[in-house]
């Protein structure tokens, strides 16, 4: 008979195998040939790569999207209404470029007024995700994918054709919903511009009032002492 810990083990790996089964079935589910193909906009190395779904341009309205957390919990662009947001968007975290850019985000994140949110969005499982937040220290970014409906990539225009990943990208959506920043980096295999990025989410974001009561306290009571 079995003990107790392989029995574990083998539940695990149907369970794993079972759920990888169904996710690869849905992340397949969307029609390719029914998606806008584009081309001349990204390479991988010195080649063109064709993207699918429909691009997003400045000023429009950023289409809502559904993606999941790292428990598999659906997560929408609505659940951030009232917040500017900073979405970057990574082929998959396991690759070196990738890995950096997240933790160079999560960083930055602690330095950005509490109104601007920061999301990474890939295709990998949650579960990868998962171990790289847990290793890697990720804690004050939100790290979600699109490996189970690809809801975001289609309606955003980031899926790479024949490949199934996402390519890499920075979108900033302000208050209300609008499309601020955009950057289809030009080469999957190079880094985003973040001191760029980072400028431009802290020029969208409104100042919060609380912010200019707290400094004009400070200088109020600098000036008494004096």
């Amino acid at each position: 008979m079995m003990n107790l810990s392989t029995l574990s083990t083998v539940l695990f790996v149907l369970i794993f195998n079972s759920l990888a089964s169904i996710l690869s079935f849905q992340a397949n589910a969307y029609q390719q040939d029914q998606l806008t193909e584009t081309q001349n906009l990204v390479k991988a190395n010195d080649k063109y790569v064709t993207l699918l779904g429909t691009q997003v341009n400045l000023g429009e309205q950023a289409p809502n999207f559904k993606v999941v957390d790292k428990n598999f919990s659906p997560v929408q662009l609505t659940d951030f209404t009232g917040q500017t947001l900073l979405i970057s968007v990574v082929p998959s975290l396991d690759t070196g470029v990738c890995s950096l850019q997240t933790k160079r985000f999560n960083e930055e994140s602690a330095k950005l007024p509490k109104n601007i949110t920061l999301l990474t969005i890939s295709n990998d499982l949650p579960f990868a995700q998962k171990r790289f937040c847990k290793v890697e220290n990720i804690e004050q970014i939100k790290v979600l994918s699109d490996s189970v409906w690809r809801d975001f990539g289609a309606k955003y225009g980031l899926i790479i054709k024949d490949m199934g990943l996402l390519t890499r990208a920075i979108f900033i959506i302000d208050e209300h919903g609008k499309i601020k920043y955009k950057e289809l980096v030009e080469n999957i295999s190079q880094h985003p511009d973040y001191a760029q990025a980072l400028t431009a989410a802290k020029d969208i974001a409104p100042v919060l009032v609380i912010q200019e009561e707290a400094k004009n306290t400070a200088e109020t009571s600098t000036a008494t002492q004096k």
